[in-house]
């Protein structure tokens, strides 16, 4: 199977997995700009992980758009759950997202994948730099860090915006 379609499988996968049917396509990468990969051209697991890492960060961030708070921490790596309580989520969140208004445009600016996070086990993360314009903020940065979970699925472990 090729590899784009399997992306579009696992990008589907999340996105049916989540409970979320994109009311909107993400918009298309520029060709004059693609997204940075860690990883080497030479290393095509690791480039493997990276896609399927930004897959899963864009995903979750769709969550987000909607506003989609509890199924976004439902869906989250149990890292996350453990050190992000729900009731904290459901009060920070909103703070954090609403200023912003709504999503006009989503960018990956660049894809790290790294076997390794300080503080955290040895394993498989992918951390995405989003450069977002929202119609109240049109200079967003989204970071999203996902990892693979013990079951070999993608789940976003850290988020910020700024």
């Amino acid at each position: 199977m090729p590899s784009r379609v399997r992306l579009a499988l696992l990008a589907a996968a999340l996105c049916a997995v989540a409970g979320a049917q994109a009311q909107s396509k993400p918009a298309p990468r520029p060709a004059a700009a693609p997204a940075a990969a860690a990883a080497p051209a030479d290393d095509p697991v690791g480039k493997q992980m990276a896609e399927a890492g930004q897959l899963a960060a864009h995903a979750w961030l769709l969550l987000l758009d909607r506003k989609d708070w509890g199924t976004a921490w439902d869906t989250s790596a149990s890292v996350f759950r453990q050190s992000v309580p729900l009731g904290s989520w459901m009060d920070a969140i909103p703070k954090v997202r609403q200023p912003f208004g709504n999503l006009v445009e989503r960018q990956p600016v660049e894809t790290i994948y790294k076997t390794s996070m300080p503080g955290r086990p040895e394993g498989h993360y992918v951390t995405v730099m989003f450069a977002s314009k929202f119609d109240k903020n049109p200079q967003v940065q989204e970071v999203v860090t996902a990892m693979r979970d013990a079951d070999g699925r993608w789940r976003v472990a850290g988020y910020t915006a700024r």
